[in-house]
């Protein structure tokens, strides 16, 4: 980890250790060229308004002008907030960012009439513009999605007015977000040998992978403390977030926020009852790696910052960006010559922002336009789960490559529902390849425990807090207040229940809920629960029958928004509308388990 007291500046990272923002936008000039365009462009589509229904050339220059103006301005939008995420505390691309959010609301201001005006076609008028117009073949399964979304679909007057309300209603995250990404200032800490450091959010996950409780412990104390000092601020911007998503799923008369926010995936609730179902029933399973975990670390109480250490104290395994590199395209070979092409030309190319400085966004991410190739950022720590965060995010920027080079504009973006499944399917075929060429026992206890720890992060972490989400909309939608105290009671008991008895549920992580940003995203989180289930069956399949396995994939990967989620994966080979995948990666979890327990024994 870099010894440093404070992070470094954005100019002092090197090169070619960032991301080449100029291939979307050589210069900010050329970013206000495309500006005054979509202006223009929003103003000519305006003049369609109340034509649609005319003829089929009409909708179709319309549909043609709305795909153009839809593409500039999210290339325009995507481009700032990036150059913002380089450094939050950057005046010229706060206002930027600013500028582009405010014209993105405007643009669908503007778009806002195509949707009810389409509906109010009669049907057998638009049957035959479709015959008639050759054009609009193209636009078929846009239109038939259209006519799916009738019954939530408003007048055209009330249609501008949400999207008149658009940048309102991002409020509560973009407030969240300054919050946590540019105003929050952690204290310094000690580290392994004593020095003082300040502690980031990036820094925090290495801390708490400590092998030194006291670095554990502090580091955890101090992060929740400076939550602490904000927690009724944060409640207020979550509890806005969800009052938000139940008035939106009222206005469009939904039966919840919750099965407003499946709709659109087409995804029956059942899909998201029988994944938190399922994890219920096999949450002994977590309650008995808690219980290895507390043993192997001798510790006569497990509190929730030895969550994160290793439990082979033997073990230690650094790993440099470039050697991470190396390994993640070893480990995907089994994809093909052409995957690992597009791959090396990912890591070579410029796509990639590797390392943490002074304002940058935490975390990590993939991101993009249709009009360019994809972006990854990092904040990379040299470890074992930031190479895996790499493989992770290289998954979706390869997605979101095959989608776009193989669909048009108008079905390149795949849903949320499957975009974890192709970043998960890498890690997958990450652990597979470093659990089969290691040949050191304690080097394949520290990766099997890496693994359940993917497992307890991804579909029993992600799962609780999929059940939080539910939780909270649901008090919202019963008119119960959300407080910072009832978001942390709620919040808590939860935790109990996932990690058993075995676990000192320290108080202090009742507040995690105020650090969660997906939070802000709603009912985003079960996604990576169910991904993680598919990409594992997927992996399995890969692994075993190879080429045919890997066609299919790849078929998969090029498929883009061409169909729902579930049919997209059942063509793959997944049947998502079973709790049979949800079961599987818990049976492989279970095996990752019982070998865990067998080898700790010989200890």
């Amino acid at each position: 980890m870099n010894k440093s007291k404070t992070l470094p500046k954005r100019h002092e990272i090197p090169a070619e250790q960032k991301w080449k923002l100029e291939d979307i936008y050589a210069s900010n000039d050329l970013w206000e060229q495309d500006a005054v365009k979509v202006k223009e462009m929003a103003a000519k589509i305006s003049s369609y308004q109340g034509t649609l229904g005319e003829n089929g050339a009409r909708l179709l220059e319309a549909l043609t002008l709305q795909d153009e103006l839809t593409r500039t301005m999210d290339q325009l939008y995507v481009y700032a907030r990036m150059r913002r995420d380089e450094d939050n505390a950057n005046a010229t691309y706060q206002a930027l960012t600013d500028r582009a959010t405010t014209l993105s609301v405007q643009v669908y201001s503007s778009l806002s009439y195509i949707e009810p005006e389409i509906l109010a076609i009669p049907d057998d008028r638009l049957r035959a513009f479709l015959q008639e117009e050759t054009g609009l073949a193209h636009y078929r399964q846009h239109i038939d999605e259209i006519v799916r979304f009738k019954p939530h679909t408003l007048s055209a007057a009330e249609e501008a007015l949400l999207a008149e309300m658009g940048e309102l209603s991002g409020a509560p995250s973009k407030i969240f977000g300054m919050l946590n990404n540019a105003d929050l200032r952690f204290p310094m800490i000690k580290d392994e040998q004593g020095e003082e450091v300040e502690l980031t959010k990036g820094r925090y996950t290495q801390f708490m992978e400590s092998k030194d409780r006291e670095v554990r412990k502090e580091a955890f104390d101090a992060l929740y403390a400076t939550y602490g000092k904000h927690r009724n601020t944060i409640a207020a911007t979550l509890t806005s977030a969800v009052k938000r998503d139940v008035i939106y799923a009222k206005v469009r008369k939904y039966e919840s926020a919750l099965k407003a926010s499946l709709f659109s995936d087409n995804i029956d609730q059942s899909v998201y009852d029988n994944l938190i179902a399922t994890v219920h029933e096999n949450l002994p399973l977590m309650h008995r790696y808690v219980e290895l975990r507390k043993r192997m670390l001798g510790l006569e109480e497990l509190h929730m910052y030895d969550l994160y250490v290793p439990i082979v104290p033997e073990v230690k395994m650094d790993i440099p960006y470039d050697q991470a590199v190396e390994t993640i395209q070893v480990a995907l070979k089994p994809l093909g010559e052409d995957y690992g092409k597009v791959l090396r030309e990912g890591f070579t190319s410029g796509w990639i922002d590797v390392h943490e400085n002074e304002g940058k966004t935490s975390g990590a991410y993939s991101w993009g336009s249709y009009t360019t190739h994809p972006y990854v950022l990092m904040n990379y720590q040299d470890n074992v789960n930031n190479m895996f965060t790499l493989a992770h995010e290289m998954g979706h920027a390869l997605h979101s490559y095959y989608s776009n080079s193989n669909q048009p504009y108008t079905y390149a973006g795949y849903r949320i529902f499957v975009a974890e499944v192709a970043s998960t399917l890498n890690e997958a075929l990450l652990m597979q390849h470093l659990l089969a060429t290691t040949t050191d026992k304690a080097e394949r206890m520290y990766l099997l425990n890496y693994y359940m720890e993917q497992f307890r992060g991804t579909l029993f972490r992600q799962t609780m807090f999929a059940e939080f989400e539910k939780m909270i909309h649901a008090k919202t939608e019963a008119e119960e207040a959300l407080t910072a105290d009832s978001l942390s009671a709620m919040y808590r008991e939860l935790n109990e229940q996932y990690h058993g008895q075995q676990m000192v549920v320290d108080s202090q992580i009742d507040l995690e809920w105020a650090r969660i940003p997906h939070f802000y995203n709603n009912f985003y989180v079960y996604k990576y629960a169910t991904g993680f289930s598919a990409a594992i069956s997927l992996a399995k399949q890969i692994l075993s029958e190879g080429a045919p396995a890997v066609d299919r994939y790849l078929t998969f990967l090029k498929s883009g928004g061409s169909d729902y989620p579930l049919e997209l994966l059942k063509k793959a080979g997944v049947d998502m509308t079973s709790p049979e995948p949800i079961k599987e990666a818990l049976t492989v979890f279970k095996e990752l388990l019982d070998e865990m327990e067998a080898l700790s024994k010989d200890m």
